[in-house]
């Protein structure tokens, strides 16, 4: 059959009835009754059912076997009246070998597994429905950053050296030269930003090596990340992140209206995100038993935990949660004036998990280099760091987002690697 003149099940559920028609795609089930048979055909739209009478060689048709069928679009018996094909002629193009490693059915396959063989995996309309909703937040970010007059950078992933906690660095052989994969594209967009783009953002790998068994932690991310220029402080920031936020959550509301209801998700839109500054958030931890002391960061279960309360009192599933500890936080962010100890930054909760870090970066580099000095790193030694600063530096902060995280907090996913088709952590390396 000429494949050329194939049709999707979603248009071809729309066409009139007596149209003659091609489609292709997977046997998603298929019920044998004597001369007559019921196959489900799927593709990447949706299922058709295929009603066969007469076809004797249909007992050799296997769950997700690819075929090609020809036939007539006719009102079916169902009481919603959905169309069906009446089969004229078929062709297997595949044999699917049984059984399936699996379950595409009941989904009742542990997701240790179900990675092993992903590409059975999403063949299951629910798992598929996640990556579809994935890379529609993919293009509203892109849309929204388009909006907002951002600049789109490329930045390496083979780096000299990074900024963040040095055990996170993946070590590799470049040409008998030390490097690294790159941990944050951190450098790069303070560098364009002070190369005059002003507003800059990135959606690209992000590497780091850490020793972490979570349900939230990668080795290998999907970064948001984006830097602007001029800002009047941290709040400057925020206030984006507002914006990009209540944008993904409508948009997908509005774009993913089949997905959401086959993940059985509702979506609120977020309005103005609580900013409630860390030695608060401890005060109110304290009060449910939660003792953290004054340097400490929020674990997993203190972000669960203020999640809950915000949700209760603030009815809003985010939170920023500010002035972090500079023990806590990287050299290059900025401290508040009245408060050596603290920071010009942020974390971003949604839905108990963190999804993202901001700050207001310092951009004098005789301070920067005296906090540097503070965190045991010698600034000159990172040249390609320091002299960003000494050449007209404006006022700049940013913020890091990860879409994996972002795509498990608005679905509500168990796990992160529910989110990622191919996830690399420290025990997978396959497919």
């Amino acid at each position: 059959m000429d494949l050329s003149k194939r049709e999707y099940t979603k248009d071809v559920l729309n066409k009139k009835d007596n149209s003659k028609v091609i489609v292709a795609g997977w046997v998603e089930r298929i019920k044998l009754m004597g001369n007559l048979a019921f196959i489900n055909l799927r593709d990447m739209t949706g299922i058709l059912q295929i009603v066969a009478k007469g076809f004797n060689d249909l007992g050799k048709l296997t769950p997700e076997s690819v075929i090609v069928a020809s036939g007539t679009i006719k009102k079916g018996q169902k009481k919603s009246g959905e169309k069906e094909l009446i089969l004229d002629n078929y062709e297997l193009i595949n044999k699917a070998e049984t059984p399936l490693p699996v379950d595409l059915v009941q989904n009742t396959t542990q997701l240790d597994k179900r990675i092993d063989y992903r590409f059975l995996d999403t063949r299951n309309p629910k798992i598929s429905a996640i990556f579809k909703i994935r890379s529609e937040v993919f293009r509203i970010v892109v849309d929204f950053f388009s909006k907002e007059g951002f600049v789109n950078i490329n930045t390496p992933k083979i780096t000299a050296s990074g900024v963040e906690s040095g055990a996170e660095l993946f070590e590799i052989n470049y040409f008998n030269k030390k490097a690294y994969l790159s941990q944050s594209p951190q450098i790069y967009k303070q560098m364009m930003v002070a190369a005059g783009f002003e507003r800059v953002y990135e959606i690209a790998p992000v590497f780091r090596a850490e020793k972490s068994h979570t349900t939230r932690h990668l080795t290998e991310f999907t970064g948001i990340d984006m830097e602007v220029g001029f800002i009047q402080d941290e709040n400057s920031i925020m206030d984006i992140v507002e914006n990009l936020m209540n944008y993904v959550v409508k948009n997908i509301k509005n774009n993913c209206k089949n997905e959401l209801e086959l993940l059985n998700v509702k979506l609120e839109i977020p309005k103005k995100i609580p900013r409630i500054q860390m030695k608060d958030v401890k005060l109110i931890l304290k009060k449910e038993k939660k003792n953290l002391s004054e340097n400490d960061d929020l674990d997993a279960e203190s972000e669960r935990l203020i999640s809950t309360i915000v949700k209760k009192k603030y009815n809003n599933d985010f939170v920023f949660v500010t002035d972090y500890p500079w023990t806590k936080r990287p050299f290059y962010h900025m401290k508040p004036e009245n408060d050596k100890k603290g920071t010009r930054s942020f974390d971003l909760i949604w839905n108990g998990v963190e999804v993202g870090t901001g700050a207001q970066r310092e951009h004098r580099y005789h301070i920067l280099k005296e906090q540097a000095k503070e965190k045991g790193i010698d600034l000159d030694r990172i040249k390609g760091y320091a002299e960003i600063f000494k050449f007209g530096c404006p006022p700049h902060g940013g913020v890091g987002l990860g879409l994996d995280r972002m795509v498990q907090c608005l679905l509500k996913l168990e796990n992160v690697r529910e989110s990622i088709l191919l996830p690399r952590d420290t025990e997978r390396l396959t497919p």
